[in-house]
């Protein structure tokens, strides 16, 4: 490791994290990127570790901001039983993801982890978000209370679409939340609480399947980013809450192919002369 230089490049990549996590930009897709650009360590293994960890501060920051709206410790009868069924809804919406997350983690893991196929989902993913914010439709749902536990259920399927890395998992639920009849900042809303226990699995799950076996030093670079995770996350979705009341999702769509078009370019340039994609940068084009 490269000393002090480490630890800015694991502030760059919690930075990143605490941006993109809850944005229908995809974390994981501008992580790949950022850090096969980055190399934080000489360890592939430490960095995908790394990569999934800083997501749980992510998580907790979620938690914290709508512990108002999630906390079913609260004297009202009727208020902790709304609380509790909110709950159930969110664990039926995180279903899905964990009967499909194990049978395809590691195909996708070895087949499309890479910047090429993250690039070709941003680029749909985009082209989705402006065609469906191109539509204006009514909304019949207008408070998470509303959402049926079917409609929790085929969030959920949504939100496997977003097992393809770029995809984007709070696009996906997003999107599909909106297409259910969800308003705006209640399918922002709902996506936020079923990253609660979707990241958290995929986080366990990585972490049993890898291991804890860290260094001391790499243990440092973990609590470093985790902070900074943090911090940048709460901030990201107090202003996202803010803009979604006002704003269009399209800025999100005209970004993310803006983003696809820089990197597919890049690629093909290098697949046209003949040259192979920069080190630890995955598959050029197929």
């Amino acid at each position: 490791m490269d000393g002090f230089i480490v630890y800015i490049k694991a502030l760059v990549l919690a930075a990143v994290e605490g941006i993109t996590e809850f944005l229908p930009i995809s974390s994981t897709g501008h992580l790949i990127l950022v850090e096969r650009g980055l190399q934080l360590t000489d360890d592939p293994t430490f960095n995908m570790a790394f990569i999934v960890i800083i997501q749980l501060p992510a998580i907790l920051s979620v938690v914290i901001y709508f512990w108002k709206d999630l906390s079913p410790f609260v004297p009202e009868a009727d208020d902790r039983r709304q609380k509790l069924t909110l709950w159930v809804k969110i664990l039926v919406a995180f279903i899905p993801a964990v009967l499909l997350g194990p049978l395809v983690n590691d195909f996708l893991e070895v087949h499309l982890l890479a910047p090429v196929p993250v690039s070709i989902a941003l680029l749909v993913g985009g082209i989705i978000l402006i065609m469906i914010e191109s539509q204006p439709r009514e909304p019949t749902v207008s408070s998470v209370a509303e959402i049926t536990f079917k409609t929790a259920l085929i969030i959920g399927l949504f939100q496997c679409l977003a097992m393809l890395p770029g995809t984007s998992r709070s696009a996906a639920t997003i999107i599909g939340a909106m297409l259910l009849g969800t308003s705006r900042p209640v399918a922002a809303k709902f996506s936020f609480f079923l990253a609660i226990p979707t990241m958290l699995g995929a986080t366990v799950f990585t972490l049993v399947k890898n291991g804890l076996d860290f260094t001391a030093q790499e243990w440092t670079i973990l609590t470093v980013g985790s902070v900074a995770s943090f911090i940048v996350a709460y901030a990201v979705i107090a202003v996202f809450m803010g803009y979604i009341r006002r704003g269009s999702f399209a800025v999100f769509g005209y970004y993310r192919i803006a983003l696809a078009a820089i990197v597919l370019t890049f690629y093909f340039l290098h697949w046209l002369n003949g040259d192979s994609p920069p080190q630890g940068a995955g598959p050029g084009l197929p």
